[in-house]
Formats: structure tokens, C-alpha cells, sequence
């Protein structure tokens, strides 16, 4: 796990090649602190910020292969290299090194581009093909690991994170309105796109090919599902062959992640997910483990009876960390540097934390439970939209929406709403049960209300855009034909989950600390077994990740093998207005600051900052409002303006890097 960074094309002397590049690596140092590394050729540059993991005496990159026609700078791991190294070596070639990375370079002999189908992994890399004058990109098939490029004067620049691309001469960073508009309605731009202008994302199981000036984007892998009427085979197996299946499966997903040269831990959060994957590694493996949780001080959001009664039955060893809505707001720019996009919720930030403390304890690895409620249906989102269609069949039924009450038994408490307003957010979409977006309406029409604070020039930017319109043209083939359940799978799984899960809260808060996270259930066999399994075993009437609970909570206790879907949530605005005061919110969140960066509406957005700091925020709206626009005051401040002239006087901006 590491960084890397590079381009291609650049007519540069050796000399200046060298220092854009080594400015590049240095810009995601956090990523690779252990060694760093360069390699150039006319015309080309290949970075490495090295996490030392695997074979760490020869691991060093870039690497080369024994003629140097190939060198690769690689960030991720290859689940699978034993068996692969072993298959290359009896196809005849010779290894120098025990590491993954050199299992890249000699699968890309064999196969080229092809490569990437061999590998089970968590991954982007680069390839320079000497031979062919071409330089080949890969990222993984989930969207683990980070990928983004652009051009400049025919170059392509590439690296792991955007802050390594803004080194390279020409390269600025200008806030993009569409990506605006559509994280303020997904919570994430829709890839390729991202935050900035002209900078994009190579999406998640996708290759990039460069060669005389051009590039080639295409995929090599996409998730999909069964017609709603052919599950063939899979429907009529006993539901316990499926769930042996499937526990040998993540056995093995559980088993390949362990590999590494250095301790590995994982995170309890005392849910389902992570627990099975916790339970899999003490049951299954005879490696020591040690174990990393992160607890709140309200018991709204806390979850440490849990974690402890997991602990207690597995013996791990155990380290927790309590994260205050004061600690939120303190690293929250911290957080904003790292995830480098608009950030909704406040829950990255206790993950930023967690992260620093497996680091502070001599950790490099933990496994997650990340993955399962997207591929096993584990989200409330799911249960609720087969209760809306079971209320659709009768709209007009005042008994069929108290069903809500056994997903939410709190409804009416919710944030303080009333019954009817939030019987009034789920209705939201009940008139068009065949949309395509149906089990997302309501969420997404929600999140939208938030644009109510943009600016009217971006408003008039955005004029004629329809975010949910934009993705209604990306949707694969045979989409409307799946069930309605796996419907709602693949907005999760494709989409949310690389576009922030994986991303705000997964490689970019945990990479802060040089921490690299590995997530059993997002195997790419795993995820693909998921795919075939009949709905009714995933979802059993409201019984979330059903044939996942078969399949193991036998190894758990019953009160965590029972236990209902408590999603991670965070303090949100209180934790800016209502824990102290910050200098940099108020600076950030001042009418001057707001007309300066141009996204909102100054007087609105001082409305809802006297509502949040006197505690009357109108639930999830005002409390993602508050949160996005101070994201993205600090992404202009970050990125955007940090080249530019200086401030207003009237805003006193000041750095604001914080150390968690």
C-alpha cells in the first residue's frame, strides 16, 4: 500500500523532470513514509512513495523487469501473487524479489493489459511498456485504491491523490459546479468526474491506455446481476449449500488478506460485518490479533457495549479510542485535505482518529468489515424500499406506513420530526414504483434540498443539468430487468460505496496515517457469489443479510449474531457550533468567506448557522447543509486559492493543518 504518481509525455529535462516528480511524491508522502523513489526516461515519470507491507528488504519501486522494457510503480496489494508467482514460475520465468509488485510486471509479459483479470486485489498501478511507447493505468475492480489524472499540453499526469497532480506545472485546481450539484445529491461526483475541473478518476475496474499523445479509458470488469426471473441454478440449491459456499469463500478472502511482512490487526465496530471478519481471522488463522475500535461519548452514536462483548468472546487484544464532537470539529480540515472532495456527514473524521491509533500502536494493516451490507443487503435503505412498495400497492393506506415503525421503532423521534413530516419524506417516489431510482427517492430528494443554499451564479452554471437524469444514461445494460432489490444493490455497491465509502471513509482517512485498510467481503469472488444469490436469502422479509447471518453467526454471540443494522453516524453540526468555539468555522462560514468562494448564498447560509449554533438545525437537511458547505469553503481555501492572490484582509484565513 503506498503512492504513487507520474506522467507521460512531458518534453522535460532530466533535471526538471526529476524535481516535478520528487514535489509529486513528496505531496502524498503520508501515504508512503517508509521509502520513496523515482525512475526517468525521456519523456516519462515514474514516483513511489513506498508502505512497506510485503518482502520489505526488496519491494523497492519502481520496479523493473530483468531487461528493463517494463517498470511499474504500483500502490495496493495482489491477494493472490503466491499462486500466481508460482504459475509464472513454471511458465519459465525468473523472480528477483518475493514481493506483488514483481507479479505485476511478469503477468503483464504473459497477458498484457489482460493482466488485471488474473489478479485478486485491491490496486492501481502504472506500467511503462518501453517497447510499445505506451504507459498502461489499472485500478482495482471495487475502487479500493485512488486513481486520477489529466492533461496538460498533451501529458498525461497521474498520481493517487489530487494534491500530488497540483505540483505538475499547469496544473490547478477549479471547483467543478456539475460535480457540485451531484454531491449535493448522491454525496459523490459520478466518475470519472470528480470535484475539480478537467481532473478525473479512473473508475473502479477500468484501464487506461497512453500512447503518442492520446488516451483509451475501458473496463474489464463490471458488477452485475441475474434477470429478475433467472437465478438458474442458484434458486434451487439448499440454502445451507449456499451458505457453506459462501463461508468457504470469505474463509479464503479472510486468509489471502492476512499476507503480509507486518503485523495485521482489525476494526471492531461491534456490528455484524466486522465482527464475522474478526471472528474469521481468530477461528480460521493462527495469527495474533489485535483489535481497534472508536467510541462516542453519546450514546446515540456509541457502540462499546458491543465492541466489549466481542472482545470478550474472541480474546482479542484490545485498543479503543473515544472520539468527542470537539475532536470532530478540531481535525475536520485535516479531514478535508486528505478526502479532497465535499464531505455531507461528519463521519470520516472518527475514522481519521481510529486510524492514528492503530498507527500510534505499530499497526500498517486492518482488516474491515466494509462491503457486506452492500452485497448482502444489509442497509435500512433496502428494508425500506420494500416496505414503500408494499405501501405503493396502496397509497392512499394510513396502516401500511406504520410499518416504518418496526424499521425505526424512534421514527417519530427522529431529529425531533414529527410523524407525518417523515411519513412525508418516504412517501417521496410512491407514485413511480418502476422508476429506476425508486428505493433511492427519498434519500436522494432529501440530500438535494441542500442545493437550496447555493449561490445564484452557480445556480445559473447548473442551468438546464439533472443530476438524477446524468446517471438515469450511465446505468448498465439489463439494469431494469434486475429485481428491485438488487436495483438498489448496485446504486450502493458501484456507486456510493467507491464514490465515498470507500473513499471518504476508507483509503483516503485511514492512508492519512500511512494505515491500509483490507476488506474481506469486497473479495471480487465474494462480491460475484453475492451477485447470484436469490434476493429472498439476502433480504428475508425484514431481516437483513440473511443468508450471510446462515452462513456464520454461528461463530458470533447471539446478541452480535441478532443484533439489528445500526448504521455509523457521527455528531454533525454540533460538533462545529456547539463544542467550542473554532476560529477556522467561523472564518470559513463568514459572510465574507462565503461571497469570496462563490458556491453559496451568503445570507442563507448565516440563517443556518444561527439555527445549528442555537441547536434548532431542522434534522438531516440543515445538518448536511452545514457540514457540505464548510467542506467545500475548505476545499477552496485547500486547493483552489492556494496559489491564488492572498485573502481579504476582512477574512484572516490561516492555515489550518491539524494533527489528529
Amino acid at each position: 500500500m503506498c503512492g504513487i504518481a507520474g506522467f507521460h509525455g512531458a518534453l522535460l529535462n532530466e533535471t526538471n523532470a526529476r524535481l516535478i516528480l520528487e514535489r509529486m511524491v513528496r505531496a502524498i508522502q503520508h501515504r508512503g513514509p517508509d521509502e520513496q523513489g523515482c525512475h526517468i526516461e525521456d519523456g516519462l515519470g515514474l514516483g513511489h512513495a513506498r508502505l512497506s507491507i510485503i518482502d520489505l528488504s526488496t519491494g523497492q519501486q519502481p520496479m523493473a523487469n530483468e531487461d528493463e522494457s517494463l517498470w511499474v510503480t504500483f500502490n495496493g496489494e495482489i491477494f493472490n501473487y503466491i499462486e500466481l508467482q508460482k504459475e509464472l514460475s513454471d511458465r519459465g520465468h525468473a523472480f528477483r524479489t518475493h514481493s506483488d509488485t514483481e507479479v505485476i510486471l511478469h503477468m503483464y509479459e504473459e497477458k498484457g493489459p489482460a493482466c488485471v483479470e488474473s489478479f485478486n486485489g485491491d490496486f492501481a498501478f502504472a506500467v511503462w511498456d518501453k517497447r510499445r511507447r505506451q504507459l498502461f493505468l489499472a485500478r482495482d475492480r471495487m475502487g479500493v485504491r485512488p486513481l486520477y489524472y489529466t492533461m496538460v499540453r498533451g501529458t498525461l499526469v497521474f498520481a493517487s491523490e489530487v494534491k500530488a497532480l497540483l505540483e505538475f506545472p499547469g496544473v490547478r485546481a477549479e471547483l467543478d459546479p456539475i460535480a457540485l450539484d451531484q454531491c449535493f445529491t448522491f454525496w459523490f461526483p459520478l466518475a470519472p468526474r470528480t470535484p475539480f475541473k478537467n481532473i478525473c478518476e479512473l473508475p473502479p475496474g477500468h484501464v487506461l491506455i497512453a500512447r503518442d499523445g492520446r488516451i483509451e479509458t475501458r473496463p474489464y470488469w463490471q458488477l452485475s446481476f441475474p434477470a429478475a426471473d433467472d437465478y438458474g441454478a442458484m434458486e434451487h440449491r439448499r440454502e445451507e449449500d449456499i451458505a457453506d459456499e459462501l463461508r468457504g469463500l470469505l474463509i479464503d478472502a479472510t486468509r489471502i488478506r492476512l499476507r503480509a511482512d507486518v503485523p495485521v490487526g482489525a476494526y471492531l465496530s461491534g456490528g455484524l460485518d466486522s465482527s464475522i471478519v474478526t471472528a474469521l481471522i481468530r477461528l480460521f488463522t493462527s495469527n495474533r490479533l489485535c483489535t481497534f475500535s472508536v467510541g462516542f461519548e453519546t450514546e446515540e452514536f456509541d457502540e462499546t457495549p458491543f465492541q466489549r462483548k466481542m472482545v470478550e468472546a474472541l480474546g482479542t487484544e484490545h485498543r479503543s479510542i473515544l472520539c468527542t464532537s470537539g475532536d470532530i470539529g478540531r481535525i475536520f480540515p485535516e479531514v478535508v485535505r486528505h478526502t479532497e472532495r465535499p464531505i455531507l456527514r461528519s463521519a470520516p473524521a472518527p475514522l481519521m482518529t481510529l486510524a492514528s491509533l492503530v498507527r500510534q500502536n505499530g499497526f500498517k494493516v486492518v482488516l474491515t468489515g466494509e462491503g457486506a451490507d452492500e452485497i448482502f443487503g444489509g442497509y435500512d435503505i433496502f428494508k425500506e424500499a420494500k416496505i414503500r412498495r408494499f405501501w405503493a400497492r396502496q397509497p392512499d393506506s394510513a396502516i401500511r406506513p406504520l410499518l416504518l415503525r418496526k424499521l425505526y421503532p424512534y421514527l417519530a423521534a427522529v431529529h425531533g420530526q414529527p410523524q407525518t413530516y417523515l411519513q412525508a419524506f418516504f412517501k417521496t417516489g410512491l407514485d413511480k414504483p418502476d422508476d429506476p431510482f425508486f428505493s433511492h427517492l427519498p434519500r436522494w430528494t432529501m440530500t438535494a434540498r441542500t442545493k437550496a443554499f447555493f449561490s445564484n451564479a452557480l445556480r445559473g452554471q447548473l442551468a438546464g443539468y439533472d443530476a438524477l437524469e446524468d446517471l438515469r444514461q450511465r446505468l448498465p445494460a439489463g439494469y431494469g430487468g434486475w429485481d428491485p432489490l438488487c436495483r438498489a444493490q448496485y446504486l450502493e455497491t458501484a456507486l456510493l460505496l467507491p464514490g465515498y465509502i470507500l473513499s471518504s471513509q476508507g483509503d483516503r482517512v485511514a492512508m492519512a496515517h500511512a494505515v491500509e485498510g483490507r476488506f474481506p467481503f469486497l473479495d471480487h469472488r465474494v462480491v460475484e457469489f453475492a451477485s447470484r444469490i436469490p434476493p429472498r436469502l439476502k433480504l428475508r422479509r425484514l431481516r437483513e443479510k440473511h443468508i450471510l447471518r446462515q452462513s456464520l453467526a454461528h461463530a458470533l454471540p447471539p446478541s452480535i449474531a441478532d443484533r439489528p443494522k445500526q448504521p455509523y453516524r457521527a455528531p454533525d453540526s454540533q460538533s462545529f457550533l456547539r463544542s467550542g468555539r473554532l476560529d477556522y468555522v467561523d472564518e470559513m462560514l463568514s459572510p465574507a468567506a462565503i461571497a469570496w468562494s462563490g458556491c453559496f448564498d451568503a445570507d442563507a447560509v448565516a440563517k443556518l448557522v444561527a439555527k445549528c449554533r442555537n441547536g434548532a438545525a431542522l434534522g438531516f437537511r440543515d445538518n448536511m447543509a452545514l457540514v457540505g458547505i464548510l467542506s467545500v469553503q475548505l476545499m477552496d481555501q485547500q486547493f483552489v486559492r492556494r496559489a491564488a492572490a492572498p485573502a481579504p484582509a476582512a477574512l484572516k484565513l490561516r492555515p489550518q493543518g491539524v494533527e489528529v
